[in-house]
């Protein structure tokens, strides 16, 4: 008994002397709502489980979010941000976010989420704005022949058709979807880092800016790699708990067919996404 008594004893220094325990957990990507086999998006579907093991880690002290994303679904980012914020204040647990190379629109979305923000000195930050963009091909099908045919019930059904020729009104109110957008990513910013951010309007202009410049404009709160800052703030003997997702498969019991579409449509993923890095140089 005295033995079983000083094992138990033994277990508990242990525990006692064990360092606090931080959950990390990487955002990584373009943000997007839909996901197939095969292909990893970042949306709430592909982050929420991640995130409810981190907050509901015991003893946990606080949440690292490792965030590198040039952007994406609105939506989504939304929805992720919320879910921070949720489990955030339901579990009582701060929530720090690391940037890498970008934290850029639907990314600093998500980064605003968090109670503080640190960031590399050459990290791209910001992007606070909507972009929509696509094609037009009128002239084209006119110069091959080509005849096209569109029904439609009500009057706006086919509206930004990239192959009709574009309406001023069509613009007008997609601008005014737009602008709605930008105000609600506005209000979230603002409502997320307060007056730790600087007067200047240039901050929800759509530009984006080095770790540094950021710093100054309030978009984050430090310059700084993870493992330094929370060491600092936790003490050296911090245990970092890295939380991960769950790889995306493709099934083999799928047919040719559908395997081939799945692949073609990773493919058009990547170009996108290609696309998406590219806007921030990378």
């Amino acid at each position: 008994m005295r033995r079983m008594l000083g094992k138990l004893f033994s277990l508990l220094l242990f525990w006692r002397k064990s360092g606090p325990q931080v959950a990390v957990v990487r955002l990584a990507g373009v943000i997007a709502a839909s996901a197939s086999p095969g292909r990893r998006g970042l949306n709430l579907q592909s982050v929420e489980e991640p995130l409810k093991k981190a907050f509901e880690r015991p003893g946990v002290q606080a949440v690292a979010l490792v965030i590198n994303s040039p952007g994406g679904s609105p939506v989504q980012s939304e929805l992720i941000g919320k879910s921070i914020r949720r489990l955030s204040k339901k579990h009582d647990v701060p929530v720090l976010a690391f940037c890498e190379d970008v934290a850029a629109s639907g990314g600093y979305w998500i980064a605003a989420a968090a109670d503080e923000i640190y960031a590399s000195s050459v990290s791209v930050i910001g992007s606070i704005g909507v972009v929509s963009a696509g094609f037009g091909f009128p002239e084209l099908l006119e110069k091959i022949g080509v005849e096209r045919r569109l029904y439609t019930s009500g009057k706006s059904k086919a509206m930004l058709d990239p192959f009709s020729a574009e309406k001023a009104e069509d613009v007008a109110y997609l601008k005014s979807l737009q602008s709605d957008i930008h105000n609600a990513f506005i209000a979230h910013v603002r409502h997320r880092r307060g007056t730790r951010l600087a007067d200047d309007d240039e901050i929800f202009s759509g530009k984006f800016w080095t770790g540094e410049k950021a710093l100054a404009l309030g978009l984050i709160d430090g310059i700084g790699v993870m493992q330094e800052i929370l060491e600092k703030r936790f003490g050296d003997k911090l245990k970092l708990v890295h939380i991960t997702q769950k790889k995306p498969f493709l099934p083999l019991a799928i047919g040719a067919d559908a395997r081939a579409h799945a692949y073609g449509d990773a493919v058009v993923h990547k170009a996108v996404e290609y696309s998406a890095w590219q806007r921030f140089g990378l």
